[in-house]
C-alpha cells in the first residue's frame, strides 16, 4: 500500500540562501531510493523559512527503511544544521473508496 510521508521543515532564517541547494542534493538520494515513487517539495506562501517535503512511498517497509538509510553516517544530510528546530513527520494511505 501506498505511503505519503509529510516531512515538515521550518529553517533558520539566516539560512534561507542555501537551503534549496541543500534539499537539491539531499533529495538526490531520497529520489533514488529503493520503492521512492517521487518527492515534492513545497514551500508555504506566507512564511518562506516554512518547507514541506511531500514523499510517495511503495510501502511502509520502503519508507522504515529510507528513515533508517537516514540515521547512518552514509545516509546524514547537511539539511539539519539549517533546521530552526526537529523536523515533523507525518505518514499517511490514501483511504480507498472516499
Amino acid at each position: 500500500m501506498t505511503v505519503i510521508s509529510l516531512l515538515d521543515l521550518h529553517v533558520k532564517a539566516d539560512e534561507l540562501d542555501g537551503v534549496e541547494a541543500v534539499l537539491r542534493s539531499t533529495l538526490v538520494a531520497t529520489r533514488a531510493f529503493d520503492g521512492s515513487l517521487g518527492v515534492d517539495v513545497v514551500v508555504d506562501v506566507d512564511d518562506p523559512a516554512h518547507y514541506v517535503l511531500v514523499e510517495r512511498w511503495q510501502s511502509i517497509e520502503h519508507d522504515d527503511a529510507y528513515r533508517a538509510f537516514r540515521g547512518t553516517p552514509e545516509g546524514a544530510s547537511p539539511l539539519g544544521a539549517l533546521m530552526a528546530g526537529p523536523p515533523t513527520l507525518t505518514r499517511f494511505t490514501v483511504a480507498d473508496g472516499v
